[in-house]
């Protein structure tokens, strides 16, 4: 069931006064996720699929490469808290933004890093913190910035996946986490 349909639903609502959507593409989405979930400000988490050319593909079709999605973690934050900017700044010191369809040790397009909006006001903010964060880097920025064309929700194994599993594989180092639970943004 595409997220949308969930919120329509009700299955996913969190309640919140004001909130806003971003969907965040770095590498195997267990690590990802977990990651945006220590971000004071971040309210809801949900591991899927963004961007393919297949309807309700599963994590098993995904993982072949030839459905064109890439692991994704949709992101439901509270802007009095948190800013797009900010996420987008912390979602730069998780990934290596050179590196083309390839995070850690995984590999294929399915692991390509994007960053995928669902409001077009959010594409200056997204550009400026992109501009920013290729002044760090000699090679050029190899994450995609694209508005949202479809999300899938992932096997509901796939969510929550490194509170199931503690001690499961991850690509993000564990003082990763520790540095986003402590970030704040200076407002």
């Amino acid at each position: 069931m595409k997220l949308d349909e969930q919120l329509l639903n009700g299955t996913a609502s969190d309640g919140a006064q004001t909130t806003k959507d971003i969907y965040f593409a770095g590498g195997c989405f267990w690590g990802t996720e977990h990651f945006f979930k220590q971000i004071e400000g971040v309210v809801l988490t949900e591991v899927g699929f963004a961007n393919g050319h297949t309807e309700n593909p599963t994590y098993k079709e995904v993982y072949t490469d030839q459905t064109g999605f890439a692991e994704t973690v949709f992101v439901r934050f509270r802007p009095d808290v948190v800013s797009l900017e900010f996420l987008l700044q912390m979602f730069f010191k998780a990934i290596d933004p050179t590196s083309l369809n390839k995070q850690g040790h995984d590999e294929g397009t399915r692991y390509r890093t994007g960053v995928y909006y669902t409001d077009p006001a959010d594409l200056p903010v997204i550009e400026k913190v992109f501009a920013e964060e290729q002044k760090n880097y000699e090679q050029p920025l190899v994450v995609e910035k694209l508005p949202l064309q479809n999300f899938y929700t992932a096997e509901e194994y796939h969510q929550d996946y490194l509170d199931k599993n503690p001690d499961g594989y991850c690509h993000l180092p564990l003082s990763l986490f520790e540095f986003a639970r402590k970030a704040r943004e200076n407002k």
